[in-house]
C-alpha cells in the first residue's frame, strides 16, 4: 500500500515525497480506519483523503461546506487527471443527474457534496446503491456549536457512521483548540479514531501587530510594501469594507469589496476575479475566506480586532498557503475592544455563550498586547508549546521597549474613579491632559484633582496606557452601558502602591511607519531567472484564460520558480520538478519547454 501511495503522489500529484504525517494518515485511512486530522492550512490536508480514495475501491465522498471550495478542488483534481465532480446548487438538474449516474456506474474517484445535500433522503438513497471508498469531512470545526463557523448540518453527520459503519471516515480541520478538538470527536462519533495532530505553526507567516493610530494611513503604509501582490484586508463592518476598498483604489491598488450586503452576483464576480487574477486585494468582512484555496495570497491585514484567536488564526492562515513568505498584519485599538464587548452583551446568545466569547476576546487582546514571541502565544492557545522565540514576528524582530508606568497607571485609575467610572478613554485622556472643552466643563471634570495631572504624556501615549490597562485586567469595559471604563478588583493594589505596572512603550510614528512599510521577505529569484519566471507566468495566464480556470490550478508560483531556476531541457527533466505530475506533463510539458528554450535563445 505504501509503495502504491508514493507512486500516486509522484505520478499524479507531482510531489517527490510526503510531508510530516501525511504518509501515516494515508496508510491508516487506506487500510479502512477512521482518523481525526488537525493540520495547518497549507499543510496538505487534502492529500490525506484524496490519495486513500484513489487507493481504495469506490468513490471518496467529501463533505465540504462551501461551493467555492468544492469547485476549486475539483478543477485542480481534473487538471491532474483525477475523475472528480461536485454536486451543489450551481448545477442544473441534467448535469446533476449525469454526475449521479457516473457515481452509480463507478466512474468517479472523488465526489464533493455540501452537508445539506448529503443529508437529503434522495442522496442517502443514492449512496446506498453506490460503492463508497471513504467519507471525508472537511472543515470539521464547523461541528462545534461554540465555534466561529458553526454549521448545524454538521451535527447530523453521525448518520455516516450509523449507516455505513465499515466505511472509513476522516475528519479534517486547520482550526481547533483543545476543547474544539474534543467536541469534534464527540459530535462525529470519532472518539475511537486515531488522532493525527500536526504542528499548528505556519513558519512562513510573519506576524505583526500595530496599535491603531489613523488606521487608514497605517494600512496605506503597509500595503506600500506589498504592491502588485494578492492579499486580503478584513474589516469589521460593511461600511468600512467599502470605504477601505475605495481608499486602496485611489492609491492604485486593484481592490474589490466583499460583504453579505452586496448583491450575490457582485460578490461572486469579485470572488472570481480574486481567484483568477494576480495582484487583486479583497477587502472583506469575515463573510469571505472560508474554503478559499488560493495559494499565493501574500498578506492578510486586519483593520479591526477579530473576535477570537481561532478566527484570527484561520483568517491569517489564508496567507502563504504555497509555503512562500507571507505576512499577517493586525491594526487594533481600545475602541475595537469596546465595540466587540458591546456586540457580545447585546447579542441574543445565552449567558454561557457570552461568557465563552468574552474569554476568547480577552485571549486575543492578550495576544495583541504581549511582549513575548507572538508565535509562542498563538500556538499556546492551541495547546502547542513552541520552544524558542520564532524570529519571524514583530516582537522577535523589534523587541518592545518597556517603561515603569506605575505612576501613570495610578493617575489613569484615579481619573476613572473620580469621574464616576462611566466615561470612555478619550474623555478621560482629555481630563488627564487638562483639555479645556465644553464637555469637561459640563460634567465639572475641570474641578477634579486629576485634571491636568497627565500633561507630561501626549494623547497617543495615554491611549496606549488605557488600552494596556484593559488588557492587564486593571480596567474593564462597561459593555452593557456606553463602553465606559471602570475599576476591577486588581486595580486596588496599583492605587495603594502595592503593585508595579510595566507597560509597552508606544512606537514613535516615524519608526512605526518605517517598520510597517517594509515588505515581508519574499522568495528571491536570481536576476537572470526573472525573465523566464515572468514568461512562464504569462504562459500560465494564457492557459488559465483558455480553460476559464484560476491560474494557480495550472501551476503554483513555486513550480514556476523551480522551472525558472532549473531550466529543464527535456520532458524527463521537467517531470522532476515538484508539482508536475503525469497528466500536467503530458498536457503542458511541450509548451513549458518551448518557453524555457525561447528565453535561452538570444532574440
Amino acid at each position: 500500500m505504501t509503495t502504491r501511495a508514493r507512486e500516486l503522489l509522484q505520478n499524479v500529484f507531482g510531489f517527490p515525497g510526503f510531508r510530516g504525517e501525511q504518509e501515516a494518515i494515508v496508510e491508516h485511512v487506506a487500510d479502512g480506519n477512521d482518523a481525526l486530522v488537525l493540520m495547518p492550512t497549507g499543510g496538505g490536508k487534502s492529500l490525506c483523503y484524496q490519495i486513500p480514495a484513489l487507493l481504495r475501491e469506490g468513490c471518496g465522498i467529501v463533505v465540504s461546506p462551501l461551493i467555492a471550495l468544492m469547485q476549486d478542488q475539483v478543477e485542480a483534481l481534473r487538471q491532474l487527471g483525477v475523475r472528480a465532480e461536485y454536486l451543489n446548487s450551481t448545477l442544473d438538474a441534467g448535469t446533476a443527474a449525469q454526475i449521479e449516474r457516473s457515481l452509480l456506474a463507478g466512474e468517479l474517484d472523488l465526489l464533493y457534496v455540501a452537508p445539506e445535500r448529503l443529508l437529503s433522503p434522495g442522496f442517502l438513497s443514492l449512496l446506498e446503491r453506490s460503492r463508497i471508498a471513504l467519507f471525508a469531512i472537511d472543515e470539521a470545526h464547523c461541528v462545534s456549536q461554540w465555534g466561529h463557523d458553526f454549521r448545524r448540518e454538521y451535527r447530523e453527520l453521525t448518520i455516516l457512521h450509523e449507516r455505513w459503519p465499515s466505511i472509513p471516515r476522516i475528519a479534517l480541520t486547520a482550526t481547533a483548540d483543545p476543547p474544539t478538538q474534543r467536541e469534534i470527536a464527540e459530535r462525529l462519533q470519532l472518539e475511537q479514531a486515531q488522532r493525527f495532530v500536526s504542528s499548528f505553526d505556519r513558519p512562513n507567516i510573519r506576524y505583526n501587530v500595530v496599535q491603531k493610530d489613523n488606521g487608514r494611513r497605517q494600512l496605506r503604509d503597509f500595503i506600500a510594501g506589498h504592491m502588485g501582490e494578492s492579499g486580503i484586508v478584513y474589516c469589521l463592518s460593511r461600511k468600512k469594507v467599502e470605504k477601505t476598498a475605495e481608499t486602496l483604489v485611489e492609491l492604485g491598488v486593484t481592490a474589490l469589496p466583499y460583504h453579505a450586503g452586496l448583491d450575490a452576483e457582485v460578490r461572486a464576480r469579485n470572488q472570481r476575479r480574486f481567484l483568477r487574477e494576480d495582484g487583486i486585494v479583497m477587502v472583506a468582512t469575515i463573510a469571505f475566506g472560508m474554503g478559499i484555496d488560493k495559494p499565493d495570497v501574500r498578506f492578510v491585514a486586519h483593520m479591526d480586532l477579530p473576535k477570537s484567536i481561532e478566527g484570527y488564526y484561520q483568517e491569517t492562515g489564508r496567507a502563504g498557503r504555497d509555503g512562500e513568505p507571507a505576512e499577517a498584519w493586525l491594526c487594533h485599538g481600545l475602541g475595537d475592544v469596546v465595540l466587540l464587548k458591546q456586540m457580545i452583551e447585546n447579542s441574543e446568545a445565552g449567558e454561557e455563550r457570552k461568557r465563552l466569547e468574552r474569554r476568547k476576546l480577552d485571549s486575543l487582546v492578550g495576544y495583541c498586547e504581549t511582549m513575548q514571541c507572538r508565535r509562542q502565544v498563538l500556538l499556546a492557545s492551541f495547546g502547542e508549546a513552541y520552544p524558542e522565540p520564532c524570529g519571524n514576528c514583530d516582537n522577535c524582530l523589534h523587541p518592545a521597549e518597556t517603561w515603569d508606568a506605575t505612576v501613570a497607571a495610578q493617575k489613569a485609575l484615579s481619573c476613572v474613579y473620580r469621574s464616576g467610572q462611566r466615561f470612555g478613554a478619550m474623555h478621560l485622556i482629555d481630563v488627564l491632559r487638562g483639555v479645556d472643552n465644553e464637555r469637561i466643563r459640563q460634567f465639572g471634570h475641570d474641578q477634579l484633582s486629576t485634571f491636568g495631572v497627565g500633561h507630561d504624556l501626549d494623547a497617543r501615549a495615554w491611549r496606549g496606557v488605557f488600552r494596556q490597562l484593559v488588557a492587564a485586567d486593571l480596567l474593564e469595559v462597561d459593555a452593557e452601558g456606553y463602553g465606559g471604563l471602570r475599576l476591577t478588583e486588581a486595580s486596588r493594589a496599583v492605587l495603594r502602591g502595592e503593585r508595579a505596572v510595566m507597560l509597552r512603550k508606544e512606537l514613535p510614528r516615524k519608526r512605526e511607519r518605517e517598520r510597517n512599510g517594509r515588505a515581508a521577505p519574499t522568495a528571491n529569484l536570481q536576476a537572470a531567472d526573472q525573465p523566464l519566471f515572468d514568461a512562464l507566468r504569462e504562459l500560465r495566464a494564457q492557459l488559465a484564460r483558455e480553460q476559464n480556470l484560476p491560474a494557480y490550478v495550472i501551476f503554483h508560483d513555486s513550480t514556476l520558480r523551480n522551472i525558472a531556476e532549473q531550466r529543464p531541457t527535456s520532458l524527463d527533466d521537467l517531470a522532476q520538478v515538484g508539482g508536475i505530475g503525469g497528466t500536467k506533463l503530458a498536457r503542458y510539458g511541450e509548451q513549458v519547454l518551448e518557453t524555457v528554450l525561447a528565453q535561452a535563445t538570444p532574440a
